[in-house]
């Protein structure tokens, strides 16, 4: 099978010397993209292991703050509960920065939730729970997690994006790129070192000739 050259190069010195620094280029190129890679790879492992923390949390607390609901809704009654959370504030608000990974930009998010007191919560004392005030808290906790698992879970995509581009790039240098310009680089020299051989014969007979009709 013929190795494959870069297309529209020409057999000379000065082609010669330019694919040279190009091979040395992409080689160096090759060599940085591994080491991105490879250094993406690690930081994708090591939040991933923070993915499974953080969901595990989030499943465990929210199945506890539903069990104690559905007890809270025994103990008071639905339409005691209902009243008291119409009286909870709704919104959290999140705030949204950015910060970069090996040159990824990913989440950073930041909620303004505080643990809350029974007063803070708005309900009435008289007609709930202490029970109430557990599950709330929970749910309060389930909230903040949440958050959390949705920036991490974000980086997550975002950095497996990057790992997989990175990855064609790297496969593109190393068994495309690279190989046809050290293909090129060695056709060149080939060529230039036939047409030397052509042009020390051509001289021989030049000489021949002279010293004959000498």
């Amino acid at each position: 099978m013929a190795q494959e050259t870069m297309e529209g190069i020409n057999p000379t010195r000065m082609e010669l010397l330019k694919l040279k620094d190009r091979e040395k280029l992409a080689v160096k190129g090759h060599s940085l993209l591994k080491e991105k890679r490879d250094a993406l790879i690690k930081e994708f492992f090591d939040i991933l292991d923070r993915v499974k923390g953080s969901r595990s949390k989030v499943e465990e607390i929210l199945k506890e703050a539903y069990s104690d609901l559905t007890k809270v809704q025994v103990d008071m009654g639905d339409l005691s509960v209902q009243r008291a959370s119409l009286s909870v504030k709704e919104s959290v608000e999140v705030e949204i920065d950015s910060r970069s990974i090996m040159g990824v930009v990913v989440p950073i998010m930041d909620s303004e939730i505080k643990e809350r007191t029974l007063v803070d919560r708005g309900y009435s004392f008289l007609d709930t729970s202490a029970k109430l005030d557990e599950t709330a808290k929970k749910f309060e906790e389930a909230i903040s997690l949440i958050i959390e698992l949705g920036e991490v879970e974000k980086t997550i995509y975002l950095l497996a994006a990057e790992i997989e581009s990175t990855k064609r790039r790297v496969n593109a240098l190393e068994h495309i790129m690279i190989p046809k310009l050290q293909n090129s680089v060695k056709s060149i020299e080939t060529r230039l070192q036939e047409m030397e051989r052509e042009n020390f014969v051509r001289l021989k007979i030049i000489k021949s000739k002279i010293e004959v009709e000498d």
